[in-house]
């Protein structure tokens, strides 16, 4: 298999994406080994970005809980990885984290929802089941937050393929395994 084990540096890439490299390593300090796979095409990496940075009427606590539900359901270690970092800088406890990566709260009502139906739309690729849709919507949720959960949703598969195709190296403190029983 052709492996991505060699990350691409700021050398190896187009002049777009090297300003974008340039602007990551201003703005987080490194250029994320995800990132830098993206960067293989001239134009995902900005793509990508422009998609992952649009505006959304969910927080970034409640995309994080979004990106955390559909990285467990699709095994994304890197994924994990990272929004278990960013989990974390948006106030989110380790156990908190854990809870969401299972799809499911304790300690707040609308993030339980919330994580409910990531999970549940990912594992039935869409076909939501109608009760999960329900509580979400009872839970204070609009329509609209519906669909941008669905498009967060779509953003967040396809980092998760990315990292599952090409096996790049994580370069985040590495998630633990997921060992909580499921609500």
């Amino acid at each position: 298999m052709n492996t991505f084990k060699n990350i691409l540096s700021r050398e190896d890439v187009s002049a777009n994406n090297q300003a974008i490299f340039d602007n990551l390593k201003k703005a987080v300090g490194f250029v994320p080994n995800l990132y830098a796979t993206y960067a293989h095409s001239d134009t995902a990496l900005e793509n990508y970005l422009n998609f992952a940075n649009a505006k959304t009427s969910l927080s970034a606590k409640e995309k994080e809980v979004v990106n955390l539900a559909v990285s467990q359901v699709n095994d994304c270690l890197y994924c994990l990885s990272a929004h278990t970092a960013i989990g974390k800088m948006n106030g989110f406890t380790e156990d908190q984290i854990l809870e969401l990566r299972a799809g499911y709260s304790t300690v707040n009502d609308k993030l339980d929802a919330l994580a409910k139906l990531a999970k549940n739309i990912t594992e039935n690729r869409g076909k939501t089941d109608e009760t999960v849709l329900e509580n979400f919507f009872n839970a204070g949720y609009t329509k609209g937050n519906l669909i941008d959960t669905i498009s967060l949703v779509g953003d967040k598969t396809i980092s998760n393929y990315i990292h599952s195709t090409t096996q790049v190296p994580v370069d985040f403190p590495v998630a633990q395994p997921l060992e909580l029983a499921t609500k």
